[in-house]
Order: C-alpha cells, then sequence, then structure tokens
C-alpha cells in the first residue's frame, strides 16, 4: 500500500469518526429532552382541563339558547320528563313544536362523555342546565368542577 492510499484511508477513517454522535452526547440530548417534557407536561394538562371546561360553557350556552327557541314556540320549556330531548324529538301530544332546535340529531354529550344534566324549576333560575365535570359527581375544583347556566 503507498503512502498516498495510507493518508487517504486515514482521512476516510478520520471524517467518519467525526460524523457521529458519542454515546455520551445522545445521553445528554436525552436527559435534556426529559426535563423539558416533565416542565411542560402539566402545562399542557392544566391548559387541556380548563379547554375542556370551557368547551362545556359554550355548549351549555348553545343549549341554552335552543331552550329559548323552544320556549318562543311553545311558551314553555321542557318538562323534566321531556328532558333535552324534546330540542330534537317532538314530545308525545303537543303542538306548536318547530323543531328540532339543535343542528345535530342527538342531544350532545359534555366534553368528558356524560349526559348534560336539566332540571325545572331549577335552583338558580326558571330551570338548571349543567355538567358535573370530569368526575361526574357533585363538587370538585379544576377539571372536576361543576360547569353551569347560572
Amino acid at each position: 500500500m503507498t503512502s498516498l492510499s495510507r493518508q487517504r484511508l486515514c482521512g476516510v477513517h478520520a471524517r467518519l469518526r467525526e460524523a457521529g454522535f458519542t454515546l455520551i452526547e445522545l445521553l445528554v440530548v436525552l436527559a435534556i429532552l426529559g426535563m423539558l417534557i416533565g416542565l411542560v407536561a402539566p402545562q399542557v394538562m392544566k391548559y387541556l382541563g380548563r379547554a375542556r371546561s370551557d368547551s362545556a360553557r359554550i355548549e351549555i350556552e348553545n343549549l341554552a339558547a335552543a331552550l329559548d327557541l323552544y320556549r318562543l314556540d311553545m311558551r314553555r320549556y321542557p318538562t323534566q320528563q321531556e328532558g333535552l330531548q324534546a330540542l330534537v324529538e317532538m314530545p308525545t301530544g303537543t303542538s306548536g313544536w318547530n323543531g328540532p332546535y339543535l343542528k345535530q340529531k342527538q342531544v350532545p354529550p359534555d366534553p368528558w362523555g356524560h349526559a348534560y344534566s336539566y332540571r325545572i324549576p331549577g335552583e338558580h333560575g326558571e330551570y338548571d342546565l349543567y355538567t358535573l365535570g370530569a368526575d361526574n359527581a357533585p363538587g370538585g375544583t379544576g377539571e372536576n368542577r361543576d360547569v353551569g347556566n347560572w
């Protein structure tokens, strides 16, 4: 092997060694990424929980508007027995219903997959329209807190 080809071979080996990352460099990068995820993940989860509560509040306002349209046509709100289903299906034995009052073919669930609660007469107004939050139990804080039309 000539000295020229030996120099070329050494140069190729040197470039190959410099082209990759060492195991320590990769571990440092992974550790930094792990710390960033540890700091950012709780903030993202808090934001997602708040977004669901905000979404529930907006949906309750939409359902309340549909209930008001129902009242204009029927001169009353749906009874407890008729419930929110009266917004998408004409209750039996009624006249003057000009629905459906919702674009969907069924009453949407809350952001956590539970049915919205409707109570008439309400404790906070003519009717109460609410969701019990993620835990589906009265009270709570954060994502578990109740969201209502009051």
